[in-house]
């Protein structure tokens, strides 16, 4: 049974499944499950565009939502004592009889996927990483008899080189899906047969300035086309795509600074001689966004196109052959990069180093390895990732114990022999002073030995707090 809860997990089980990651089956049924704030209102993955492509590699499609009606998938798990009741429900509702029943699973630290391994406890489980939070450590504890099922974490090879810590305390073994499969599976989400969809990209094309044919072109050969033809050198010829997130639903930015990050985009996009621009919008993100960014293309001399469609980064790259990526700490940047050699560049991730909170946000990773490798785009010249090295190992390693000292105490010396002899100036961005003083990191600041001053010291900091709350 593979659980998905988007069109981008869909499509990388796709690809684990044409790589022969899975052994054969029974049967093999795909569990899907929206978890949208209001599921009422949002698109299914099984009715996302595209997803027909891909319902051939399973014998059935069963709906997470509709199971535990009428239960939140992000906010309902089962009470311990109810488990042996729900799996028999299970069972009787998907016909699985007595089977045996193994399970591969995304973000397992977490419901709805944690649940679903609650409720088969004697299955085995796999976990598939769809992003680069996969780099960063588990960020919960995870019952044992739940992270000890794990035997392997399946991910795309997004940074060729790094080693994902997620789950690592368990001995899951990191195992890369091939990236000629997932590129081909892209390659028939981006080949629409639906007159709609041709419609639609049809009128897309010709709104970024190319071809409705040309759109519809493979972009596995597109780095070497460009450097053949030239191309590379005008880049107002493609679209340059910008990739929009949204962070203010997260909390760690306002819908006004988030909104201004996105125009920010705009700026140095055009800046770097792109007059024609494809904005691709978070699902979840307001349209009076997307009208701002219109006007600022315009007033700068540039056309924006407005992607209002449910479709993944990757089945743009391959319809746009866009000459650039820009975006924050998306994951869609290093797929851009390093499976279609695209040229990408960031915005805004600076700012995010200070503001994500708390220090064990699991989005810090991802923003930290974005930060060190990707362009700047308002500083820098738009091209590929800085290849990954034992020092960016070194770097997450420092970071992800710093995240989860409890959870990953077997990181501690590697954080003290990175912060010893690689901490500068340049890098102090991705710790806080008070957290590597906390944690007796190299790098915090001196702590008075003497018990008595360490009471005081205790008593002052909660001084401050009654004060400042």
């Amino acid at each position: 049974m593979f659980f998905a809860s988007t069109l981008y997990g869909a499509a990388t089980l796709a690809a684990a499944l044409d790589s022969g990651c899975f052994a054969p089956a029974d049967r093999r049924l795909l569990l899907v499950s929206n978890n949208a704030a209001t599921p009422e209102t949002a698109t299914p993955v099984d009715r996302m565009p595209g997803f027909e492509r891909l319902r051939g590699r399973f014998d059935g499609v069963l709906s997470w939502n509709e199971a535990i009606a009428p239960f939140h998938p992000g906010g309902w798990s089962p009470r311990p004592v109810d488990a042996p009741m729900w799996e028999r429900y299970l069972r009787m509702l998907w016909d699985l009889g007595d089977d045996r029943i193994e399970l591969a699973l995304e973000s397992i630290q977490v419901n709805p996927a944690l649940a679903v391994a609650q409720l088969f406890p004697d299955a085995r489980l796999d976990v598939y990483a769809d992003g680069l939070m996969s780099y960063g450590p588990t960020r919960n504890k995870i019952d044992p008899l739940v992270g000890e099922r794990v035997r392997r974490l399946l991910h795309l090879d997004l940074v060729p080189g790094l080693t994902p810590l997620l789950l690592e305390e368990f001995g899951a073994r990191p195992e890369t899906v091939p990236t000629e499969a997932f590129t081909k599976v892209a390659a028939e989400l981006a080949d629409p047969t639906d007159p709609t969809e041709l419609a639609e990209l049809a009128e897309l094309a010709g709104l970024a300035g190319l071809d409705a044919a040309g759109a519809t072109a493979g972009a596995s050969d597109r780095a070497s086309d460009r450097a053949s033809d030239g191309s590379a050198d005008r880049p107002g010829e493609q679209p340059a795509l910008l990739l929009g997130q949204y962070l203010a639903s997260l909390g760690i930015l306002t819908a006004e600074e988030e909104e201004a990050l996105h125009l920010r985009m705009v700026r140095g996009a055009v800046a770097h001689g792109h007059r024609r621009l494809v904005f691709k919008p978070h699902p979840v993100a307001p349209s009076a966004w997307s009208r701002a960014l219109e006007r600022e293309a315009e007033k700068l001399g540039a056309e924006l196109t407005l992607v209002d469609r449910p479709v993944l980064a990757e089945v743009l790259y391959r319809q746009l052959r866009p000459a650039l990526v820009v975006g924050c700490f998306s994951t869609a940047l290093m797929t851009a990069s390093t499976f279609y050699g695209i040229p990408v560049a960031r915005v805004g991730t600076a700012p995010l180093l200070d503001r994500l909170k708390p220090y064990q946000n699991s989005n810090r990773v991802p923003v930290t390895l974005v930060d060190a490798l990707i362009p700047d785009l308002e500083s820098g010249r738009p091209g590929a990732p800085c290849p990954a090295d034992g020092e960016l190992s070194g770097l997450v390693r420092a970071v992800g114990f710093a995240m989860q000292p409890q959870i990953r105490a077997d990181l501690r010396p590697a954080a003290e022999a990175y912060l010893t002899a690689r901490l500068t100036d340049g890098n102090a961005r991705y710790f806080k002073r008070r957290r590597l003083t906390v944690l007796g990191l190299p790098g915090g600041l001196p702590v008075p030995r003497h018990a008595a001053i360490r009471r005081v010291a205790r008593r002052v900091r909660r001084i401050k707090r009654a004060a400042l709350g």
